[in-house]
C-alpha cells in the first residue's frame, strides 16, 4: 500500500516529457481508418496511453490500479498499447535511435563495454523463469546487460533465474543494434569487454578474439584487486537505475515479451536522460 500511495503523486505531466514523446511518435503504428457512419468511441490518444505505460513502469503498481482520474487513461488500455507497440517492435527502433543521438553527440564510447546479469523474482511465472540459485530456487527471471564505458545501457536480455550469465555474452553482443550518429559505417561491437568470473571460459575468450574483441574477463580462483573491478562497476550502476523503475525489480508480467518491452523502454530513458545532462 505504501508503494502504491508514493507512486500515485508522481505528476503526470513529468512521465512523458516532450523530448520522449517526439522520438516515439514516428514509431508508433498507424491505427487502421476509424467508419464514417458508425465510428464507435474514439481510442485513447497514443501519448496518454504512454503515459499509463511509463507511470506503471515508473511506479511499480499493478495495471488496474491506473489511477483513470490522473492518468488520463485506465490500465487496461495502457497495456494494450504496450502489447501492440512490443509486437510492432516500437522499443527497440526507439533505443537504437537514442544511440545514435548518443554517438553523434560524442556521448557514446563503445571502445570498452562491460557485461553483468541481475536475479529478479518472478512470482508470477511464465516464459523464461526458472529455479533461481540465489533464492532457494524460487522463481525466477535473469536481466542480461551490456553497457558502454560511460554506463549507457547498449543492450538488454531476459531469461530464466537458472541460466548461467555465460550463455548470454554472445546473444548479448548480437542483440547490440548498429549503431549510426557518424559518417561511416554504424558500429556493432566494442574493442574490449569487461566481464567478471562467471564470464571465465577459455572458449569465450577465443571467440571474442575472432571477432575482433579483447577480452578483459577476470579469472576465476584470483584473489580480489585485479584492478578490472574500476572498469566493471559502470554496468552495476546501471543495474541501479533500472531498479529505479520499480516494475523491474520484480517481474509480474507472464509474457516474457511485455517485460523485455518496459526493459527496453527503461534502456531508451536512461539514454534519454543522459542527452538531457550534456544539453
Amino acid at each position: 500500500m505504501t508503494r502504491r500511495r508514493a507512486g500515485f503523486r508522481t505528476c503526470p505531466d513529468d512521465l512523458v516529457h516532450d523530448d520522449l514523446w517526439v522520438r516515439v511518435e514516428p514509431l508508433l503504428p498507424k491505427r487502421p481508418a476509424r467508419r464514417h457512419r458508425y465510428p464507435g468511441r474514439l481510442p485513447v490518444d497514443d501519448r496518454t496511453a504512454l503515459r499509463g505505460i511509463v507511470f506503471v513502469l515508473r511506479t511499480g503498481v499493478s495495471w488496474r490500479d491506473v489511477p483513470v482520474e490522473r492518468i488520463g487513461c485506465s490500465g487496461v488500455t495502457a497495456w494494450r498499447r504496450l502489447r501492440d507497440w512490443t509486437e510492432a517492435g516500437v522499443w527497440p527502433r526507439l533505443h537504437e535511435v537514442l544511440l545514435a543521438e548518443l554517438r553523434s553527440a560524442g556521448l557514446l564510447d563503445m571502445d570498452d563495454a562491460v557485461i553483468d546479469g541481475s536475479h529478479i523474482r518472478a512470482p508470477q511465472r511464465g516464459a523464461h523463469t526458472g529455479p533461481s540459485p540465489v533464492d532457494r530456487a524460487r522463481p525466477g527471471s535473469k536481466h542480461h546487460l551490456i553497457t558502454d564505458r560511460h554506463d549507457t545501457p547498449l543492450a538488454v536480455a531476459l531469461t530464466g533465474g537458472n541460466r548461467h550469465d555465460v550463455t548470454q555474452l554472445l546473444p548479448l553482443l548480437d542483440a547490440i543494434p548498429p549503431v549510426r550518429g557518424l559518417v561511416g559505417r554504424p558500429r556493432r561491437r566494442p574493442k574490449r569487454l569487461y566481464a567478471g568470473r562467471g564470464y571465465d571460459y577459455d572458449k569465450y575468450r577465443r571467440i571474442l578474439r575472432a571477432r575482433g574483441i579483447t577480452p578483459r574477463i577476470t579469472r576465476r580462483g584470483v584473489a580480489h584487486g585485479s584492478g578490472l573491478g574500476k572498469a566493471r562497476w559502470v554496468v552495476e550502476r546501471t543495474f541501479a537505475w533500472f531498479h529505479q523503475f520499480k516494475r523491474l525489480r520484480i517481474r509480474y508480467e507472464r509474457r516474457a515479451d511485455l517485460h523485455q518491452g518496459l526493459l527496453e523502454l527503461a534502456c531508451s530513458i536512461i539514454c534519454l536522460r543522459r542527452l538531457r545532462r550534456s544539453s
